[in-house]
This record gives structure tokens, C-alpha cells and sequence, in this order.
């Protein structure tokens, strides 16, 4: 026994191959080194990170609920939203050409909450538009400076949502970034998204921590009105399909004008795609607006996937040769327990449970998918205007 546990680790090389085993070898150990900078740099910071300086005034809000065919969801979800316990705010929802009973259905709230306001867009809408449109016309309807936005297959965790979200609006505060959940369910695909939604929360709440904001997400989050018209709104992005939460987030968030918020009572949570196919086609949406992003994002993002992506391949070839196993097999292992060590202290802060040790199989599949939904969009333009 002892004697196969020391060939593990003995060390032989006598060809031109071994070199380039060496070299590989080399690169895999960066490639380690830069996986340490971001577990331990930056996605730990949101496990550390306690929020200072929040303001005790509540200043009015106005909430901004996009709806398109949601009578459904709008029934359970907008009573939520419209009787959050907060002295002074305003729900604008804007129908974008619904067929379903949307219209039928807001018109009774209407009658019910008086700080309600309803706005349509006519389904014979001459020109085709994505969600940008309705999201310009519920700011443009706002009465308040301080803007929240949640989807209408959404619902808040609780009462105190809005007062949660709104109390980093500081006076150089412009935009708050919160959690959006997703419901959890029995299966695979559940499984997957909600460990990719978590994932994708640890990175860019880790970045807003270290005042490098890159995305938010349009399910939970904040920003000022005057921001949006200062920056000419979605002037920049109309020829993009999505990019109305993300893509405003990068660019206009900096160091300074940028808060993240995620106490349990501040998260939304909205139900998932029931199909993998169908998460696909949403993620590759998300996916090609990343191409937007500023030149630093986009390098720290590929940085991240790319060095993962390296590493696991790396060890796969290298074992085959087996050549140093036992330090091969030492590093994957010291990969995971860095992985699982961080992604579990995330988890508990985002109140996520049930994909901890399913993060590992997502850990090793994702940069792979990714990678493929982005060639494939290169491919394959999808020019229709949809959310």
C-alpha cells in the first residue's frame, strides 16, 4: 500500500513528451492560481460582506411591473407588491399588448388600490420591441425618483421588500442590486437553474463589493429615474432582445453610486423554466448580452470561465498520462473543497438549499454549455423582438 501511495508521487521523466506534460502541468497550476483569486479574493467577500450606512428615512418609491400576458401571475403576485408595508409608494404596470385577462384583471385592481397606475401598449403596436419599450413607459409614468423593478411572475419574500431595497438610496446611491430567486422544485432542471441563478448572484454581488459593479437583475433591483434619463435610457441597446436590467446596470454602475442588498426579506422569488430546453433558449438570450459589456468586465468574466474550463480539461489529459497522479489528484481535490467551502457560505447567505454538492456537477458542465450557447449564437441570429 505504502508503495503505491509513493509511485503516486514519484517523479520520472526521460522524453521530449515529459516536457510537454511539464508545460501543460505549468499551466494548470496557473490556471489554479487564478481560480484561488476569485473563490477566495471575491466570491467570499459576500459571505463577509455586512452592509454600514443605511438610511432610516423611507423616501417614496415607485415599483415597475412589465406584464405581457400574466394574468395569472399577476393575480397571485401583484397583492404582494401593492400591500407591502411602506408609508408612501406607487406601482406602475405597464401591459404590453396582453391577450390573455391582463387588461380585465389590472382594471380591477385599479378600482381596489388607489397608488396603483396602469398603462398599455396596444397588441396592434406597429413597430416590434423587446421589454425596453415597457420598462421606458413605466418610467416615464413614475412619479418618484426611486425606482424599484420586479417581473410579474414574481413575488416578494416578504412585506418589507420595498423598505429593505430602498434604504442604501443614499445621496450618491443611483443603483441597488438585490437577489433574485428562484421558487425551488423536485428535479434535475430546478436544480441546475437555481445553482446558476445563485452562481451568477455570487459574481456580481462579489464584484458591486469590491466596487467593480458589472449586471444586476431586472427581478430585484433598484435604481434612480434620474439616472435613467440622464443616460438617455436604453437609447445605446434598442437593437438588443434583452439587456434592460444587465446591460443599463454596466453601463452605468461605478464604485461609488453602486449598493447590493440581500437580507432574506429582500429577495424576490419567481418560478422556473420547467424544461432544460426552455432554460436554454432564455439563457442564450442572457448569454450574447455579455458581449456588451465594458472591455474590463468581459475580460474578468472569460478570465474566470476560461481558467475553469482549462483546468478540468488539463487534468483529465494529464491523468491519462499518468504522470504525477497523486499531485494531479491533490489539486482536483483541493479545487472542490475551495468550491464547496465558498459556494456553501453563498448559499447560506442567499438563503439557497439543496445544490451544494450538486454545484460540482454545474462546476464542471457549465463552462461547456456556455460555450456552446454562445458559438451557437453566432451562428444562428434570432432577430425576433421577445422577453
Amino acid at each position: 500500500m505504502i508503495q503505491v501511495i509513493t509511485d503516486l508521487f514519484t517523479i520520472s521523466f526521460d522524453r521530449w513528451s515529459d516536457f510537454l506534460f511539464l508545460s501543460v502541468a505549468a499551466l494548470t497550476f496557473i490556471a489554479f492560481i487564478i481560480q484561488i483569486f476569485f473563490y477566495l479574493g471575491l466570491y467570499l467577500k459576500v459571505h463577509r460582506h455586512k452592509p454600514a450606512n443605511l438610511k432610516t428615512t423611507m423616501d417614496p418609491v415607485t415599483v415597475i411591473i412589465c406584464a405581457k400576458n400574466e394574468a395569472e401571475n399577476l393575480k397571485k403576485f401583484l397583492p404582494l407588491v401593492l400591500e407591502q408595508e411602506y408609508p408612501t409608494f406607487q406601482v406602475v404596470v405597464v401591459n404590453d399588448g396582453s391577450r390573455d385577462e391582463t387588461p380585465e384583471l389590472l382594471a380591477v385592481f385599479e378600482k381596489k388600490y388607489p397608488h396603483l397606475y396602469v398603462t398599455h401598449i396596444d397588441h396592434t403596436h406597429p413597430y416590434p420591441h423587446a421589454k425596453k419599450l415597457a420598462q421606458t413607459i413605466g418610467i416615464k409614468a413614475a412619479k418618484y425618483d426611486q425606482l424599484l423593478f420586479i417581473d410579474a411572475d414574481c413575488r416578494p419574500a416578504s412585506p418589507h421588500w420595498i423598505e429593505l431595497m430602498q434604504r442604501h438610496f443614499h445621496p450618491r446611491t443611483e443603483i441597488i442590486l438585490g437577489y433574485g430567486a428562484y421558487e425551488r422544485e423536485k428535479g434535475f432542471t430546478n436544480k441546475f437553474i437555481r445553482t446558476d441563478t445563485a452562481w451568477i448572484a455570487q459574481q456580481y454581488l462579489a464584484f458591486a463589493i469590491k466596487r467593480k459593479p458589472f449586471m444586476g437583475v431586472g427581478r430585484n433591483l433598484a435604481y434612480r429615474r434620474s439616472l435613467f434619463f440622464n443616460n438617455k435610457g436604453f437609447a445605446n441597446q434598442l437593437h438588443l432582445q434583452s439587456g434592460d436590467d444587465d446591460l443599463f446596470v454596466n453601463q452605468t454602475a461605478t464604485g461609488e453610486n453602486t449598493a447590493v442588498e440581500y437580507h432574506p426579506d429582500s429577495y424576490t422569488y419567481s418560478e422556473p423554466k420547467h424544461t432544460f430546453n426552455d432554460w436554454l433558449r432564455q439563457k442564450r438570450r442572457h448569454l450574447t448580452t455579455g458581449f456588451h459589456y465594458r472591455s474590463l468586465h468581459k475580460f474578468y468574466i472569460a478570465l474566470e470561465v476560461l481558467s475553469r474550463e482549462y483546468f478540468y480539461l488539463s487534468i483529465i489529459v494529464l491523468l491519462a498520462m499518468w504522470k504525477l497522479p497523486g499531485y494531479l489528484i491533490l489539486l482536483l481535490l483541493l479545487r472542490w473543497i475551495m468550491h464547496l467551502w465558498v459556494f456553501r457560505l453563498t448559499m447560506k447567505k442567499l438563503g439557497e438549499k439543496g445544490i451544494w454538492l450538486f454545484s460540482i456537477v454545474y462546476d464542471l458542465f457549465m463552462p461547456a454549455i456556455s460555450g456552446f450557447l454562445i458559438l451557437k449564437s453566432k451562428t444562428k441570429k434570432n432577430k425576433k423582438f421577445n422577453w
